[in-house]
């Protein structure tokens, strides 16, 4: 596998890890077995964490990948990718925020952001492998400048 595959696919992992994490905790707290959840919700965030770290790291260090599919589903794929992007946003500001009320054991509010957030988490991974699948499966595509090398080149 080439190098600037190999990162794309560890970081798409650890969406899926994360996410399947999130569907194994969400039921853990609706049997009242807390301390599962919060385990396995942390594995969930530690995940997310990783992959943010994954793709910050591969964004500046070796640049983003441009689409190389048909010019006439350009257009589709960067709605796509935006609505991901803003999907993303938000479920990391949403995840924080649930994370945090948790910490402060402030779990009524939990609970109801908590639901919120998997299902906006879902969607984003599940959005997420969409765009990996595109990207890198589907429409292999060419790489841009790495962020370093554009700032400092």
């Amino acid at each position: 596998m080439e190098h600037f595959l190999i990162l794309p696919t560890i970081s798409t992992s650890f969406i899926i890890i994360s996410a399947v994490l999130v569907a194994i905790g969400w039921p853990l707290a609706a049997k009242r077995r807390l301390e599962a959840h919060r385990k396995v919700m942390l594995a969930a965030a530690a995940a997310a964490l990783v992959f943010f770290i994954v793709y910050v790291s591969r964004t500046i260090f070796d640049g983003n990948t441009q689409w190389g599919g048909p010019d006439s589903l350009k257009p589709f794929y960067l709605v796509f990718l935006l609505f991901h992007i803003v999907l993303a946003t938000v479920a990391a500001v949403f995840g924080i925020t649930t994370l945090t009320l948790a910490f402060k054991e402030k779990f009524a509010k939990h609970r109801r952001w908590g639901r919120v957030t998997a299902v906006i988490w879902f969607a984003t991974a599940i959005t997420g492998v969409m765009v990996y699948l595109l990207l890198y499966i589907l429409y292999p595509g060419g790489h841009t400048k790495p962020l370093i090398d554009a700032i400092f080149g």
